[in-house]
């Protein structure tokens, strides 16, 4: 069986998600950029990170204006791990896009593990 177009999927979600989200959160989403990998790169993997769900870079809100490219917030999306921890299931896949996306974008409003993980985005 071939395995359905993650891409597509994971963008599905997170686009319903936004949609739910008040607007003055979404508005203050617009400069996060949201990227897609398959399985973190070789580096992240030497460092351990290779099970990696999703990652939040960059500053959060309330880091202030970032002063590097590196500092631009940007949100990945590891979408072969994520299909793994669904077990291939694609309605487990949308909950797990769901929650990780979300549970990225608490970092970016600058909300610690704990925060997340109060907040039901663990």
């Amino acid at each position: 069986m071939k395995p359905p177009d993650l891409e597509r999927i994971a963008l599905e979600v997170v686009e319903a998600e936004k949609r739910k989200l008040p607007a003055d959160i979404v508005r203050s989403l617009a400069p996060v950029q949201l990227r897609m990998m398959f399985r973190p790169d070789r580096e992240m993997i030497e460092e351990g990170l290779d099970d990696l769900l999703g990652l939040f870079e960059g500053n959060s809100l309330l880091d202030g204006d970032p002063g590097t490219p590196d500092d631009f917030p940007r949100i990945t999306l590891f979408l072969e791990n994520l299909w793994d921890e669904a077990e291939e299931d694609e309605g487990l896949f949308r909950k797990e896009v769901r929650t990780t996306w979300l549970h990225e974008i608490g970092h970016y409003l600058g909300w610690g593990e704990e925060e997340v993980e109060a907040r039901g985005l663990g």
